[in-house]
């Protein structure tokens, strides 16, 4: 890996800047890539989980990424002009400019859930900015990994995009590579090894991690739609997706007609789930097992477990590695599934009486990577918004904050740390390089050099003054703003 490390980062040196013509052509062979050999990835996802339908797998993994990718090319040209700043100082011969330089070669792991999109789509924007890639794909989803390795060298060379497989001793490694950038997708536990990592030889990272997504249904919403979507949306992907709601705050007096719509939902959509083509199994044992264990856990603490279970079926089924839908009411803290993230096809329903309560409960807890509400566009969804801290926040539908390609996706605190998507990609990926020249003929600076002459001096104390008076100025104005305020 360090090999070709080196020599990616010869070849971006040797060849400078990429010109746009060079960034289209690589997002260009990437997108050609993924179109090419769709039907392949999608067998091979398939392979990976033992049940994963083919229509859930082009829509999340390929059309999904399309818009994102096409936002992307389509504003690089603009994206790549540098920056002009103190224009005015052009007419006495100062020219600045912040121009947004390639960082080198940026490094990619991918995750399990959606192998070939979350890695696809930050290579996209490491290429928009003019960088080499590597990917370090997941060794969960080991067939896609090896099909991303063996069909990559069709469309790219080597120094441009290299695909790493392998178990976790070649992810640890990787993380360790003195890369330009690491970018990092996958749960808060790991994202912290890989920064650590990453830290041995300063390099940046960015990351994509999960956490616990609360929703809040308003005492004035339209119970029933809520209802229906939210449980829909806890099956994408069979739950296994970082945007999935996990934990749902409902009116107390409603609970009871929010959990019945919701399992009536999931019986009108599952009437069959074991031999069900489009329900999802969990990726492998350890997390069959690990979503199995949470359920257990809060049924052993007390929980009331509802699961919808399909006439005549028995489930959780180890062979498909399929768990029916469920929903865990009369959660508490001593109960694993309150602060661990399911990722699997399991709703947690909350009952609450004031908006301050469901603030307070989520504001208790690591910062999700969305928050949803359901209900109007009203003073408490503002007061939700502004009272909450989130990587994103979507009202009325699943994972809405991502549906604008321009629109930066990542999360805040425990949930990750950068974004891409959009410019926001294309900014993580690059340095936002100053370029200063003066032909004046005097030194602007040199006044910070001894020796220093009384006008000097004169003029420092004189700049001082004016900065305290215009500062206490200001203060005394916001003061009088807030009627006698306590001061400064």
């Amino acid at each position: 890996m360090l090999a070709i490390l080196d020599r990616q980062r010869q070849a971006f040196l040797s060849e400078g800047p990429a010109t746009l013509e060079t960034r289209h052509h690589r997002i260009d062979r990437l997108l050609a890539m993924v179109l090419d050999n769709t039907d392949a990835f999608v067998d091979a996802m398939a392979a990976d989980y033992g049940t994963r339908s083919r229509a859930a797998s082009v829509f999340t993994e390929v059309v999904g990424m399309i818009p994102v990718i096409e936002h992307t090319r389509a504003h690089v040209r603009t994206w790549m002009k540098p920056t002009r700043i103190m224009r005015p100082a052009r007419l006495f011969g100062i020219r600045a400019e912040v121009e947004a330089a390639p960082l080198g070669v940026v490094g990619i792991i991918g995750p399990w859930n959606f192998p070939l999109n979350l890695v696809v789509l930050p290579a996209a924007a490491a290429f928009a900015a003019g960088n080499r890639v590597m990917i370090k794909m997941s060794e969960i989803t080991p067939a896609t990994a090896e099909l991303m390795r063996s069909t990559a060298p069709s469309y790219f060379d080597t120094e441009e995009l290299e695909i790493v497989t392998g178990g976790t001793d070649v992810a640890q490694e990787f993380s360790r590579l003195p890369l330009d950038h690491l970018f990092f997708t996958g749960s808060p536990s790991v994202g912290a090894l890989v920064a650590r990592a990453a830290t041995e030889n300063l390099v940046p990272v960015t990351l994509e991690l999960g956490g616990k997504n609360p929703v809040v249904v308003a005492p004035d919403a339209d119970l029933e739609r809520a209802a229906t979507r939210i449980a829909q949306a806890r099956m994408v992907n069979g739950g296994q997706v970082c945007v999935c709601p996990d934990y749902v705050f409902v009116p107390e007096d409603r609970v009871d007609a929010f959990v019945e719509r919701a399992s009536e939902t999931w019986r009108a959509t599952f009437p069959q789930i074991v031999a069900n083509a489009d329900y999802c199994s969990s990726v492998n044992d350890a997390n069959f097992l690990r979503v199995v264990g949470l359920i257990d856990d809060a049924r052993d603490h007390g929980a009331r477990v509802d699961a919808v279970v399909p006439p005549g079926e028995t489930l959780p089924d180890p062979g498909t590695r399929k768990i029916a839908p469920t929903i865990v009411r009369d959660v508490d803290d001593r109960m694993r599934i309150a602060e661990e993230e399911v990722f699997g096809p399991v709703l947690t329903v909350l009952g609450y009486r004031a908006l301050r309560d469901a603030i307070d409960y989520v504001n208790a807890r690591p910062a999700p990577l969305v928050a949803y509400w359901y209900g109007p566009d009203g003073a408490d969804f503002r007061r939700f918004v502004a009272g909450t801290r989130s990587g994103g926040v979507a009202r009325n539908d699943f994972a809405a904050q991502m549906i604008p390609s321009a629109a930066p996706f990542g999360g805040v605190g425990r949930s990750g740390m950068g974004a891409y998507h959009g410019k926001a990609g294309f900014d993580a990926f690059s340095h936002q390089r100053t370029v200063v020249g003066t032909d004046l003929p005097f030194s602007v600076t040199g006044s910070a050099a001894p020796p220093f002459t009384r006008p000097m001096k004169a003029y420092a104390d004189l700049t001082l003054r004016l900065a305290r008076r215009r500062t206490h100025r200001r203060l005394r104005r916001h003061r009088a703003v807030t009627a006698g305020g306590a001061g400064v």
